[in-house]
């Protein structure tokens, strides 16, 4: 029995109810897939966090803008791109939240989170747009 791989692309509203929705449809895919539960978990906070940063600071809760998913799940892999429409940013620009004196800020936790949770994470152009990829080990 083989695992179908599974390539969608979807475009959303800036909508937090439409953010969820798409973190369900990439969990069901990567049940299908054989995701653990602890990869599934990574991999939905992790995109949760870039879901509300395109709707919330990309696209600044405009319901005339959008949000672009692309993702690809292999038992082995999972990619995403996930593209606003707003003026971007730079990455590096954002405090370190373990900083000392960044602790009690809250900007910055959700790069951090990303970044722990994912094999990969890369910003493109002008920062609107970014990949992410979970690379799993399968037991042979």
């Amino acid at each position: 029995m083989g695992v179908a791989q599974m390539a969608t692309e979807l475009t959303i509203p800036s909508d937090l109810g439409e953010a969820r929705r798409v973190q369900e449809l990439i969990a069901d895919a990567l049940q299908t897939n054989g995701y653990t539960e602890h990869d599934t978990f990574a991999i939905k906070l992790a995109l949760e966090e870039a879901l509300v940063n395109a709707i919330k600071h990309g696209n600044q809760m405009d319901s005339d803008k959008r949000v672009v998913v692309v993702f690809h799940v292999t038992p082995e892999r999972f990619d995403i791109r996930i593209t606003d429409e707003g003026t971007g940013f730079n990455p590096e620009d954002v405090p370190d939240p373990t900083a000392i004196e960044n602790l009690e800020r809250p900007c910055g936790r959700g790069l951090l989170l990303m970044r722990g949770f994912m094999t990969e994470v890369e910003y493109h152009g002008r920062g609107n747009v970014v990949t992410m990829a979970k690379v799993r080990e399968i037991a042979s």
